[in-house]
């Protein structure tokens, strides 16, 4: 328990605990670069952006995908796509993950 509650609070795979911002750079680059505001990929499609298989959580459990606003700490992989701008909405029995972009407050310019 300790070790689990160290490794949140630390932004650590536990998985992988050498899983770092940067393992998770090359997907924050693709869905910064897409002017879609929504993007669908595939479990595959996204190994193939990060270099590396995803963690069994991630294929079954959707809080893996959970970003801090839904009362889940933050977590290395979800700073990717929130970085992005973008959500993360799982589904798991296709295994697809649905990133959309955030609405921008008003004022702002888009991208």
């Amino acid at each position: 328990m300790v070790i689990r509650a160290l490794a949140e609070s630390c932004m650590v795979d536990l998985v992988n605990p050498l899983a770092s911002v940067l393992d998770y750079r090359r997907l924050y680059t693709f869905l910064q670069d897409r002017y879609a505001d929504r993007v669908v990929l595939t479990f595959a499609q996204i190994e193939d952006l990060l270099g590396f298989p995803l963690p069994a959580p991630a294929r079954l459990e959707r809080e893996w995908w959970s970003r801090a606003d839904t009362g889940v700490p933050e977590s290395v992989q979800s700073d990717s796509w929130a970085r992005a701008s973008r959500t993360a909405t799982v589904n798991l029995s296709a295994r697809t993950v649905l990133f959309e972009r955030l609405e921008l407050p008003a004022g702002r310019p888009a991208r």
